[in-house]
């Protein structure tokens, strides 16, 4: 059952895809279409999940689940992981690799390898201040309050 992302509890659990790349405004409209296809269709043990999406700065694909209702079951996850390997082929794009890191960069959101990352704190090209996306946020609440975070304040600061 496909909601609006908003309307979801903050207690909802969220997965975060990242794209090595920004998508092009034809990409976004046709990824709009196809998730809401999916989610509307959505089950675990034939029980419709309530789930919404949103797309932030054209790369981060949100996908929260109210489980309150009905929680996700093994089968229902794999269906999103295929869902989304399927749009890494067709689009080209890495989502599903978390061995990259992405941080901002005035208003750009720059996408750099874990090793590139850590190269880049060491030379002092990123700070503890720098804006990162903490992708390992696991709830919509967390996600709200934690997810644009300032190194310091997220994994990331094992390499400041």
């Amino acid at each position: 059952m496909l909601v609006e992302f908003e309307s979801l509890p903050d207690t909802s659990r969220v997965w975060i895809y990242q794209a090595n790349r920004s998508f092009g405004p034809n990409e976004l409209v046709e990824l709009k279409e196809a998730f809401c296809a999916f989610i509307s269709e959505w089950t675990a043990h034939g029980q419709d999940l309530k789930a919404g999406f949103e797309i932030r700065y054209n790369r981060f694909i949100i996908v929260g689940l109210d489980q309150s209702l009905t929680s996700a079951s093994g089968c229902s996850i794999d269906a999103s992981v295929h869902f989304i390997q399927h749009l890494e082929k067709k689009y080209n794009v890495e989502l599903l690799d978390k061995m990259n890191v992405s941080y901002k960069q005035g208003d750009f959101v720059a996408y750099k390898s874990l090793l590139d990352f850590k190269k880049m704190a060491k030379q002092k090209a990123v700070s503890a201040k720098t804006i990162v996306f903490n992708n390992l946020v696991a709830t919509k609440g967390e996600y709200l309050e934690h997810w644009e975070v300032p190194a310091s304040e997220s994994w990331h600061s094992r390499f400041m």
